[in-house]
């Protein structure tokens, strides 16, 4: 394991490793020792993070496309060179395998590369005209001003690299303000495209208390766009507080994820599937499947050998062990969490086939558990657990399988298997969510659109929308100077 790098912040082209409001402590989730200690930034310093954004983005906004795909382009392939180093501080500083977090940091380059393209790519459109004196009607999309970026602690690169790169495409200026727990995964990031020759102003990291440092700069004139990842409560809380500014906001929430196991599906691969992508990252993502809801006439055998592969995944600490398939959750709060879901899910409420208690020790580790048949509404059933915890549940008719499914707020991400092509076609147009899978569980690509509806929020990271969301749309319309 590499020595844990001091954390720092970045704040007008200068690395900075005194917080004036003090430091907090970093921990290591699998063994609860502490790495280091991360600046807490004040107000003055928060205030200087806004002021080299808001100074800088006159002259970043008009950097052609190319060269800020330029940048990008070089910002990804130093993030490539660096990844496996990368990679053990993100396991370090969350839990994640080793192989989990350098496929997460490849991935962030990949989605680099593609929005540092779209720079290039975007240039508006011509509209044709209607005669008389109207000579030219033109679509351009501006960068909409300095964006503050607030993202959590489950993907610590590749959810910021979105946002950084959407913002930096599109001309944008950015405050980053990273999880409190996986600062140093955030400022590695940073020093990519610090090194690939961002000028200084245009990007900002700062670390401390999510609550007070966003609604500071969520308040601050200088602000034109906010951007947050995580859950459905804070992020209500956010956009009103955008709201109340007039501030763009583009929050990415809550899942609980549904998965539609039809009586036609290829039984084995889906148990397969649904078994291995279940516990990735522990369950602590968001468009993790989560509800399965299973045909009455395979439920059994799916119940059966779901839970006999979750009981064999190797849980440990993965920074100890690279053969571990699941490390720990992100710090005790989860524990407590996952063990609230399973004490509710008792008596009548549900089976706990597998799982369901904290394992002892060092570290917050908690083991894949498999509640059967959970009651409708039960805390399983009704609040994302965000963790190790599957329900499976039977249906009768694939109709009552969607019903069930669409009964939530939440539309991040929503799966289904089945062998029948018009059942198929069915489910994919029921499914109420921002992204659908069918007979497989990737839902997220650097070309396509990320986001959900509903209590999951709304507008798009990802593809194109992901440039577009950091501009405003402007018409002009030119006509004959005289008749």
């Amino acid at each position: 394991m590499m020595a844990y790098p001091t954390p720092k912040m970045f704040i007008a082209g200068q690395w900075i490793t005194a917080g004036d409001a003090g430091e907090m402590a970093v921990v290591n989730p699998a063994t609860g020792a502490v790495l280091g200690h991360c600046p807490k930034a004040s107000v003055a310093q928060l205030d200087a993070a806004l002021k080299a954004a808001d100074d800088a983005f006159p002259g970043w906004s008009r950097t052609s496309g190319a060269e800020r795909h330029a940048i990008l382009r070089r910002a990804a392939d130093l993030l490539r060179e660096r990844a496996a180093d990368i990679a053990r501080v993100i396991t370090a500083e969350m839990g994640k395998p080793h192989a989990q977090g350098l496929g997460e940091i490849l991935s962030a380059c990949d989605t680099l590369d593609f929005l540092g393209e779209e720079a290039k790519r975007r240039g508006g459109r011509l509209i044709p005209v209607r005669g008389g004196q109207l000579i030219a009607q033109m679509v351009t999309h501006e960068p909409i001003g300095p964006a503050v970026l607030l993202t959590p602690w489950n993907f610590p690169v590749n959810l910021p690299a979105k946002k950084i790169g959407g913002a930096l495409a599109a001309g944008c200026t950015a405050i980053f303000k990273p999880a409190e727990n996986t600062p140093v995964s955030a400022q590695l990031l940073v020093e990519c495209f610090v090194d690939a020759g961002v000028p200084a102003g245009v990007l900002n990291l700062v670390h401390g208390d999510p609550g007070p440092i966003a609604e500071h700069l969520i308040a601050s004139p200088v602000t034109r766009k906010v951007s947050f990842t995580g859950s459905t409560a804070v992020g209500k809380q956010l956009g009103a507080l955008a709201a109340s500014h007039m501030k763009r906001f583009a929050p990415e929430l809550g899942g609980h994820a549904p998965v539609i196991v039809s009586k036609n599906a290829d039984l084995e691969r889906a148990v397969a599937m649904c078994a291995s992508t279940k516990f990735r990252n522990a369950g602590q993502v968001c468009v993790s499947p989560t509800r399965f809801l299973v045909a009455k006439e395979v439920y059994d055998r799916f119940v059966a050998e779901f839970a006999e592969r979750a009981s064999k995944l190797k849980v440990g600490d993965p920074g100890a062990d690279e053969s571990v398939d699941m490390g720990p959750l992100a710090h005790g709060r989860r524990i407590a969490a996952m063990e609230q879901v399973v004490a509710d899910a008792g008596g009548n409420r549900g089976e706990v086939v597998t799982g369901g208690k904290a394992l002892g020790g060092k570290g917050f580790f908690f083991p894949p558990t498999v509640i059967a048949n959970p009651a409708a509404d039960s805390r399983f059933m009704t609040e994302e657990p965000f963790g190790p915890i599957a329900g499976i549940v039977p249906f009768d008719t694939i109709e009552d399988a969607v019903r069930i499914a669409n009964g939530l707020r939440y539309g991040l991400a929503a799966y289904a298997f089945s062998g029948d092509l018009d059942e198929a076609h069915y489910l994919a147009g029921s499914l109420r969510a921002g992204m659908v899978g069918i007979n497989q569980l990737i839902v997220s690509s650097p070309e396509t659109p990320f986001g959900g509806i509903g209590d999951s929020g709304f507008g798009s990271e990802g593809g194109e929308e992901g440039y577009l969301a950091f501009t405003d749309t402007k018409l002009v319309m030119l006509a004959k100077a005289g008749g």
